[in-house]
């Protein structure tokens, strides 16, 4: 049997489908010119018609205008159901964390509301070097609140019923020196158990510069964020 390679192959297949190729030209086209002429005028009229009615008819430009708009605005509705969704479920769970966080950080002088005007009988200031009257560790004052604002399972704690008075007078916020190795790094007393220190600049703790930009001799410069809150310390 012959060997047959590719190229001998694709002739034999190209010669066979001459056939019903020729087949089909000569039943479309006619047999002769003339017949050729009128067919192939009549595709040419056929073709055209068909463009100007797709491409150059105003109802058709409608028609395909009224379709891109009925897609568009149910991409749109699917858009804004989606985006009304997000917007409800992350709005809410935003909503819940911020609460959180506005109430925890109200508590033991976080809060960020302005303290101002500063009342009278609040004695001390943000940034004054202090030291505690009982356990005699150091510290910087970082915030205060006119009384205690803490939960009220710590006050409960904190405060017996022989010492319930002190809940109602000025609290501060406190971070500790590190030097003194007191075991705590922040603590929120009350102004009884403070005595003030001047000339002592060196507190060590690490959040001091996010607090403080420098120590003019007798108390430390409050960064401009926490100025906006004690303008008048």
């Amino acid at each position: 049997m012959p060997h047959i390679n590719a190229a001998a192959a694709l002739q034999i297949c190209m010669l066979l489908s001459a056939l019903p190729a020729q087949y089909f030209i000569s039943q479309w086209y006619g047999t002769n010119s003339a017949q050729r002429i009128q067919i192939t005028q009549r595709l040419i009229i056929a073709s055209w018609s068909s463009f100007t009615k797709s491409y150059l008819s105003l109802d058709a430009w409608a028609d395909r205008l009224k379709l891109w708009l009925s897609k568009t605005r149910t991409c749109l509705n699917v858009g804004l159901l989606i985006l009304h969704f997000r917007n409800w479920y992350y709005g809410e769970k935003k909503t819940k964390i911020g609460d959180n966080e506005a109430e925890n950080h109200s508590y033991f002088a976080e809060s960020s509301h302005v303290r101002s005007p500063k009342p009278d009988y609040i004695q001390f200031s943000v940034g004054q070097v202090i030291v505690h009257k009982t356990f005699g560790y150091s510290g910087v004052i970082v915030g205060w609140d006119v009384k205690a604002k803490a939960p009220e399972e710590w006050l409960q704690h904190k405060y017996p019923p022989a010492k319930q008075d002190l809940k109602d007078t000025p609290h501060y916020r406190i971070l500790i020196n590190k030097a003194n190795e007191f075991g705590k790094s922040t603590a929120y007393i009350p102004e009884e158990e403070i005595t003030i220190i001047k000339g002592l600049e060196v507190v060590h703790h690490p959040d001091m510069k996010a607090y403080f930009s420098g120590y003019d001799g007798s108390k430390y410069i409050m960064q401009p964020w926490l100025k906006k809150i004690y303008p008048h310390d």
